[in-house]
């Protein structure tokens, strides 16, 4: 009995002080410590928009032959304020540093229509800030400030697919323009759709989040960037604890794009979806209503090349199940512009696999970049491949010189590179650089000569 009765004591000791070193973890004394680390990285922003505004005024109306209707016929007439006249309406929200260099990431709906955009740090210096790029769809914005010799503080990337629920979130940002504000809660959910479009499925936090918190990061414990606050859901306007972020993991290709390009490529098929519903599930044959069903195929899209018709059901998507319709335009549109695809569908009773080469999801240009356009109407040496090529107007690049025993020609425009679509010659050089690192030693290329399609190898440098 005794030996039982230490056997206890022991074992309760041993559980005790397992929950007191997990439960000291998980449940930190202070998170003094971190956010010191952290707040330096996080920024306010002012958006400063001019309104035009008209003084014309009515004149009052009084009786007839009243002494004030003179008077006043006569003030109006007089008044110079008739003329337009501007004002601006400043608008708080958050944002943060991603590179040293001065590159700040905030939320579009932060900047969008702004006139001016100031950076606020978190010693209260300010800088005007320039727009590289935004992205409505995803609510997204890059800015560009001149640090000046400043050293900027920005922060790490953490990787939000391995974040769970019940996980702690601190929120750092300028609520109602109190800037520097730090909140703390848990990850409420993931991967909630509310409304705000395809392409972000979000994280749900109950750290607070209100108005001007836009923009603003959200850190889990160990200090990484997992998500970008962006929306609330409340019927006050204040926090109720339903709080929305952005993904790091969505925003971080998004951001990089938005960085050298000024807009966001995404993937495209070139089909319109529907829902797959018990009736459609029943007719076709499937066991469940999972899936989406195609209604319509652009006949220029890259379905239609594929061999995808009207009537499939898409199942998977590069071997992520699409359980509902919307899960496809997200998986789609994260995907490289002119990468293979491999599509699984339900047709005629039987599962097929189809590989799709993804074009580009045609979008407007919402900031012209000179110098990205510079940039790829540059002509590139490609010692590996001891070639020389231009960007052109449509998809490709041309051949401007190249070794005379190669298989291409001066003028060739190079379309295709093993199987991939060349979107334009920032694309052809990643593309080439990529399968250099696999250690192949010639290339399949697929060219236009004198109007006709080709198919010639090349060969890399040795």
């Amino acid at each position: 009995m005794r030996l039982y009765k230490k056997f206890n004591l022991i074992l309760s000791i041993f559980f005790t002080s397992l929950f007191i070193t997990t439960s000291s973890k998980a449940v930190p004394e202070s998170f003094a410590d971190l956010v010191e680390d952290l707040i330096p990285s996080v920024v306010s922003i002012a958006s400063t928009t001019i309104i035009t505004s008209s003084n014309n005024q009515e004149i009052p109306k009084f009786p007839e032959g009243s002494p004030f209707d003179e008077f006043f016929k006569d003030y109006y007439k007089n008044d110079k304020r008739k003329s337009p006249t501007q004002r601006p309406m400043v608008g708080l929200g958050s944002g943060f540093i991603v590179d040293e260099s001065g590159i700040i990431v905030t939320n579009n709906h932060v900047i969008e229509g702004a006139d001016e955009i100031t950076v606020i740090m978190h010693d209260q210096k300010e800088f005007k800030a320039k727009l590289l790029g935004r992205d409505p769809k995803a609510d997204l914005a890059v800015l560009k400030i001149d640090p000046d010799g400043i050293e900027l503080k920005q922060v790490e990337w953490g990787n939000s697919d391995l974040i769970r629920v019940g996980d702690w979130s601190i929120a750092i940002g300028n609520p109602l323009g109190l800037g520097g504000t730090v909140t703390a809660g848990i990850i409420s959910a993931i991967s909630r759709d509310i409304g705000n479009g395809p392409y972000v499925k979000f994280l749900q936090t109950d750290a607070s989040i209100n108005r001007g918190n836009s923009g603003g990061p959200l850190f889990n414990i160990e200090g990484e960037l997992v998500g970008i606050n962006t929306a609330i859901i409340s019927q006050t306007g204040g926090s109720i604890g339903l709080g929305f972020a952005i993904p790091s993991n969505s925003a971080k290709k998004i951001v990089k794009q938005l960085k050298e390009f000024g807009r966001t490529k995404r993937g495209w098929l070139g089909v319109q979806i529907t829902p797959v519903s018990a009736d459609i599930a029943e007719s076709l044959g499937l066991p469940n209503q999972r899936g989406a069903f195609i209604s319509n195929i652009n006949p220029d899209g890259p379905s239609k090349k594929a061999g995808i018709q009207e009537g499939d059901v898409i199942l998977e998507f590069n071997e992520i199940e699409i359980i509902k319709m919307t899960d496809l335009p997200r998986v789609v549109a994260a995907s490289d512009v002119g990468s293979s695809s491999l599509i699984k569908l339900w047709r005629k009773n039987k599962f097929i696999t189809i590989e799709v080469i993804l074009g580009e999801l045609p979008e407007e240009t919402f900031v012209e970049r000179k110098d990205v356009a510079e940039k790829q109407e540059d002509n590139k040496f490609i010692d590996t491949l001891n070639l020389s090529v231009k960007n052109i107007d449509g998809s490709g690049v041309e051949v401007l010189d190249v070794d005379i025993n190669s298989n291409l020609k001066e003028k060739d425009i190079i379309t295709e590179v093993n199987r991939e679509i060349i979107i334009d010659l920032n694309n052809f050089i990643t593309l080439i650089e990529s399968i250099k690192e696999t250690g192949r030693n010639s290339l399949l290329l697929k060219i236009l000569r004198d109007g006709e399609s080709l198919w010639i190898t090349i060969q890399f440098v040795k």
